[in-house]
């Protein structure tokens, strides 16, 4: 679509609105409303003016002034609002140089894809990602100085099995055992009609559904898979998806997160990411060698292995993160590809055989990144073990859970905590500065952020299990 596309559409739609929206550096979306008679033409080349200084990571109060600048390509009706509002995602542009704005996420995903045009190797990055979340029936939480504490609840937790029931809620004594969630049928799966809602939705506004069911976590875990497109379509797919999701669930009186970790003792939600490059429309990940890839797809898995400690800083950027990033379970902590093995960083997926479905699935990250940051910067390293023919060794056909300590003292694992994987950051950056992709500023400013506001956060709070081990000492 063009301006002209847009306005048309909005016309049509008989719209009052438009909501302009874009992600903060952490990964959430904001938006400004604008009358509809406020957008025109000019819009999509001069912007709207707003106050960056008030958001996370942002622009410094002296640097405030930031222009909002539609994308033509993408306009939707927002599906929850009660006025027709059309929906457009805006970049971020410094209105002095008239360059997108450094610390802006999807202005990093422009320069990551035309990166990639300029190295000569692809034209095309496809990203398909598998975003895993919870639905809960409530959930409440509080931090205080004397006191803290949370408590979720759904009806399908194993926990509700001794449940009173009532004549307004009965307990129907169907609830999903710790890890047997995967894929049941009702009455135990109780969220069908929520994820064919959200189907519906996501297809209103464009993107392509192509399966969801349960998960295996007890209490609600789900996947709805979309289909793959480029890194910037995918990484705005992604902030579109999360929205229809809470919002969904929130008209259903239940309330949905992505958060990585909220349930002890089950799964944890992970956002595998599948990637293949593609050069004038054909791919360039299959060929002849080991699960029927290219040389070229070997050397990708290669920059992804040994850039993953710091490409975590990123995929898996909060201190929740790694309470399912723990070795011994089904997230993947071990370095090491496979195909089929889910239990290994990088899987080749085997379910076709034909090149144009050849791709690499990166496993480790989680729903909580910012896409746009993410999927650039997981291009960054592919293309750097392309460029660099790094060697990603042999592939680890086994379990890696039950591999002994003997076997598995050779293979490397990500890092334990934040902190380690923004020091692996601090440490290995400079594959994401290629073509101006990345740039210091946004890497320290990151690293800046998380420590200040997540990591010291935890840090000084007492935690309530410490109660437990450490009250009587």
């Amino acid at each position: 679509m063009n301006a002209k596309n847009v306005l048309n559409y909005a016309a049509e739609q008989g719209a009052k609105f438009v909501s302009v929206r874009f992600t903060d550096l952490p990964g959430a979306w904001h938006h400004l409303t604008y009358p509809i008679g406020q957008l025109t033409e000019d819009s999509f080349e001069d912007g709207f003016g707003f106050d960056a200084s008030s958001l996370r990571g942002w622009a410094a109060i002296n640097e405030s002034d930031m222009l909002l600048v539609p994308d033509p390509s993408r306009c939707w009706v927002d599906p929850f609002a009660e006025e027709t509002t059309v929906c457009l995602l805006a970049n971020i542009v410094d209105p002095l140089t008239k360059e997108g704005y450094g610390l802006d996420p999807r202005s990093i995903a422009v320069r990551a894809e035309s990166y990639l045009k300029f190295t000569g190797i692809a034209d095309t990055v496809f990203v398909g990602p598998e975003a895993e979340f919870f639905v809960f029936d409530e959930a409440f939480f509080h931090n205080d100085q004397h006191s803290a504490g949370y408590t979720i609840n759904s009806e399908e937790g194993h926990w509700n099995t001794g449940r009173n029931g009532n004549d307004m809620s009965p307990n129907s004594g169907y609830h999903i055992r710790p890890k047997e969630g995967y894929v049941p049928v009702a009455p135990a799966d109780t969220l069908i009609d929520l994820r064919n809602a959200i189907s519906l939705i996501l297809a209103e506004v464009g993107i392509h559904v192509e399966c969801h069911h349960h998960e295996v976590a007890t209490a609600g875990q789900c996947e709805i898979d979309f289909r793959f497109a480029n890194l910037l379509h995918t990484a705005d797919n992604v902030m579109l998806f999360k929205y229809i999701v809470k919002n969904t669930a929130s008209s259903f009186g239940k309330t949905a997160t992505f958060m990585p970790k909220p349930l002890y003792g089950d799964n944890g939600s992970g956002m595998h990411v599948h990637q293949s490059l593609w050069k004038d429309d054909e791919p360039l990940f299959g060929g002849d060698g080991y699960a029927g890839l290219s040389e070229m797809a070997k050397f990708y898995i290669g920059g992804l292995l040994k850039h993953a400690p710091a490409l975590i800083a990123f995929a898996a950027p909060t201190t929740n993160s790694f309470k399912r990033l723990v070795p011994g379970f089904e997230a993947p902590v071990n370095l090491a590809y496979s195909a089929r093995n889910r239990s290994a960083a990088v899987r080749i997926p085997m379910f076709s055989q034909s090149p144009k479905a050849k791709r690499l699935e990166f496993r480790p990250p989680d729903p909580s990144c910012n896409p746009y940051i993410t999927f650039a910067a997981l291009l960054m390293a592919g293309l750097d073990g392309i460029q660099n023919r790094i060697d990603p060794g042999e592939p680890l056909d086994k379990d890696i859970y039950d591999l002994s300590p003997e076997e598995l003292k050779d293979v490397p694992s990500l890092p334990g905590s934040l902190d380690e994987a923004l020091k692996a950051l601090e440490n290995d950056h400079e594959f994401l500065l290629k073509g101006d992709v990345f740039t210091t500023d946004i890497i320290e400013r990151w690293i800046k952020y998380k420590r200040e506001n997540e990591i010291n956060l935890l840090r000084l709070r007492p935690h309530p299990m410490e109660f437990l081990m450490y009250y009587d000492v």
